[in-house]
């Protein structure tokens, strides 16, 4: 029998004497499991944390928990891989967590946020303004905004659309963090001068991004080992090293791993003969942050002077490119 979870989710309002406090309960089913965790975390800059579990016994399972409301929560059977993304608001909610990879036949009903990221989503090509002019107040408008057009808009288009939002929505982490991109992305446009820093080696030895530059160009790479994206464009970049680096390209590598064992396994195994560097910080990393990177890969092309010529080149980009330039 297929492995469907039913979860029966109710939320509720406590009234305290400084501001509402939202009693989470959760009570589920999940068929077919006699035994396992169910896990219920917190969405923060792109990371799940796990914040509670629920043993499943008998194919049942609960929570009660206080909980922020609304905002987004993940649920997942297992912690090393992806958690299933939910938007939890004030209304009681049924999740029908199927076990199939990326629980992609997962179905909620009873979150209005849910239903709207669900629609959303089936429309990967929405224009970003209009649907913050049709629904400013909602989390929804703000995360989708976060999440999938902090990379694709410049600067001035992302604070226009901020100001799209209701006012209340700038208090959330999710408009913060664009509200401080901004800036950032502002001094890493072509034409700026590549921000220096340093950073650890996979020997633990501290190394400058500056004394990498002064000889020719240099391909700064943001990538990570746990990225498909990224191991996937590994041997394009790799060929491309090969096929320029006798007429003076450089690649500088920046990890945004976790795990120190994982980021020099997938440097052995995808051939990734350059400078290293990462603080081992996922998302919260100061050296992805200097450069306003919340995607990868990413990278910066950077001529002998330190000047930034192209951002984020890829495939046959990079090669014509690189190509234009050094011959």
């Amino acid at each position: 029998m297929k492995n469907l979870y039913v979860i029966f989710f109710t939320v509720f309002t406590a009234l305290s004497c400084s501001q509402p406090e939202y009693n989470f309960k959760l009570n589920g089913t999940a068929e077919g499991i006699e035994s396992g965790t169910v896990y219920l975390q917190k969405f923060r800059n792109k990371t799940f944390y796990t914040i509670d579990s629920a043993k499943i016994a008998q194919e049942k399972f609960a929570f009660s928990k206080n909980l922020e409301l609304p905002e987004i929560y993940g649920l997942t059977l297992d912690t090393t891989k992806n958690s299933f993304l939910v938007f939890f608001d004030e209304n009681p909610i049924t999740v029908f967590l199927d076990s199939a990879r990326y629980y992609r036949n997962t179905k909620v009903t009873g979150s209005e946020l849910q239903d709207l990221y669900t629609e959303t989503r089936q429309h990967p090509d929405i224009a970003i303004d209009s649907l913050i002019r049709e629904h400013p107040n909602s989390l929804v408008s703000a995360y989708i905004l976060y999440r999938y057009f902090s990379y694709r808009l410049p600067p001035a288009e992302l604070e226009a659309n901020i100001k799209l939002l209701d006012p209340a929505l700038r208090e959330t982490p999710y408009i913060k963090t664009l509200e401080k991109l901004i800036p950032t992305l502002e001094e890493v446009t072509v034409g700026k001068e590549a921000p220096d820093f340093t950073g650890s080696d996979p020997d633990g030895n501290a190394i400058s991004f500056s004394d990498h530059l002064g000889e020719g160009y240099v391909l700064l790479n943001f990538w990570a080992s746990w990225c498909g994206p990224c191991r996937r464009e590994n041997p394009n970049v790799v060929h491309t090293y090969e096929k320029y680096k006798d007429k003076g390209l450089r690649i500088f590598g920046v990890s945004l791993d976790k795990n120190r064992e994982g980021w020099i396994s997938a440097i052995e195994k995808d051939h990734l003969t350059w400078s290293h560097v990462s603080d081992l910080s996922m998302w919260d990393s100061e050296l992805a942050g200097l450069y306003g990177v919340r995607v990868i890969p990413s990278n910066f092309l950077i001529d002998q002077n330190g000047v930034i010529v192209a951002k984020n080149l890829r495939g046959e980009d990079l090669d014509r490119t690189l190509s234009e330039i050094l011959n």
